[in-house]
């Protein structure tokens, strides 16, 4: 089989699997449009959670979570030997 026609046939294979590929994407695409309302919603929900995290940080202990750390990996230590 001459060498050109292996080239064709490697071309023309390639061509098919990327024409697939972009059937496919334009079919299911990666990314999703939202109507206002819903981008609204999302947005306020998205500040909410940010809200309660930083209360959560604000609120939450250094000390106390190493000191609790630390003792539970005493403990761990002491269930292993």
């Amino acid at each position: 089989m001459n060498p050109l026609w292996i080239i064709v046939l490697v071309s023309l294979v390639l061509n098919i699997v990327f024409i697939m590929l972009y059937v496919s994407a334009r079919r299911n695409p990666y990314y999703i449009v939202y109507d206002e309302e819903t981008k609204s919603q999302l947005k306020r929900r998205v500040l909410h959670l940010k809200e309660d995290l930083e209360s959560e940080l604000e609120e939450f202990d250094v000390t106390e979570w190493e000191r609790q750390l630390e003792k539970s990996l005493e403990e761990e230590i002491k269930g292993l030997q």
